[in-house]
């Protein structure tokens, strides 16, 4: 048993409920112990009683009573050496507040019914220095590469949560599709939503939709042709102004230019044989304001996937660049 002790509350604990934070940082403690630890006045706040819904604030002494133990025994979650190995293999930028991984294609980033292989239960992998593990502040597609971006407290969390919510990451996709757009810059927009009657993450789809349906969502996605390959594909740099579910591979098939490898989301345009494998879509770079200040910029490496498809079709990537300027300058 341990004694009674006194913790301060820090300011990469942000500003949590007391019982999710009691929660984290006792994981041997149940939500019923916890809740009666508070409700009988053995965990205090500051000298005060305090409810499982009261919110803390950096500075703050909370009162610990005498607790059992944690058992000594792999918590669950624990990840193999192997599996350590592979997610750290992953990371292409760490700091004190954020992590920023290249996903690879083919990794979920949740579970769902019938996926048990994804990175969330690998997050164990990456607390490095820090007593918790990372959580993850958005979503890439299982079959999208690239940037990802984790946040190592909670403090982080909220702060990236916000910047995502309010627009203020800048994101940009390279992805290969099928015949090249016309015009060579423009920009989608659009209403649409998920298709009804489907719960599995892995089944979802979204389809067109007008502003009154139910759950409709408003789309932005600007696109430029980087290169192209005599009409049969072309690479193309997105930049989702928005982030729905799949909105850049919708976007792309409701211009007929889907997605190279895209099983869902597809156009009247045949698509090459040597193109149907893998889903040619990369989140390649990201730009975000950074919780401690200043920006973070990160850039995810080409994938080997998408680097055999560039070989096959003649792209070459000293021909990047970032072509949304005349967007940013014009709004």
């Amino acid at each position: 048993m341990r004694s009674v002790e006194t913790v301060e509350v820090s300011a990469d604990d942000g500003t949590p409920r007391i019982d999710r934070w009691l929660r984290r940082r006792y994981p041997q403690l149940s939500q019923g112990q916890v809740e009666k630890l508070l409700r009988t006045g053995q965990v205090r706040v500051d000298g005060a009683r305090a409810k499982a819904s009261d919110r803390l604030s950096p500075g703050q002494n909370v009162r610990i009573p005498p607790l059992p133990d944690a058992p000594q025994r792999p918590p669950p979650g624990s990840i193999s050496a192997k599996d350590e190995a592979f997610v750290r293999s992953l990371v292409i930028h760490r700091d004190d507040d954020v992590i920023v991984l290249n996903k690879p294609h083919g990794l979920a980033v949740q579970g769902g019914a019938k996926t048990t292989r994804h990175l969330d239960a690998l997050l164990d992998g990456l607390k490095f220095d820090a007593e918790q593990k990372p959580k993850l502040v958005h979503r890439l597609d299982r079959d999208t590469s690239g940037c990802l971006v984790l946040a190592r407290h909670p403090r982080a969390a909220a702060f990236l949560a916000d910047a995502f919510r309010y627009r203020e990451t800048y994101k940009i996709y390279w992805a290969v599709v099928i015949g090249s757009p016309r015009p060579k810059v423009g920009e989608v927009r659009g209403w649409m939503r998920k298709a009804p009657g489907v719960h599995d993450a892995d089944r979802e789809m979204m389809q067109q939709a007008v502003q009154t349906d139910e759950g409709a969502v408003h789309a932005i996605t600007q696109y430029a042709v980087l290169s192209e390959a005599a009409g049969r594909a072309a690479w193309v740099a997105l930049r989702p102004v928005t982030g729905r579910t799949h909105q850049l591979r919708f976007h792309m098939a409701e211009i007929g230019h889907a997605i190279a490898g895209d099983p869902k989301y597809k156009c009247d345009r045949p698509s090459p044989n040597d193109l149907q494998g893998a889903l040619l879509l990369h989140a390649r770079a990201i730009r975000l304001p950074h919780p401690s200040g200043g920006e973070l910029k990160v850039v995810a490496p080409t994938p080997p996937h998408m680097r055999a498809a560039f070989d096959l079709l003649g792209f070459d990537e000293r021909d990047a660049r970032d072509p949304f300027a005349p967007f940013e300058e014009g709004r």
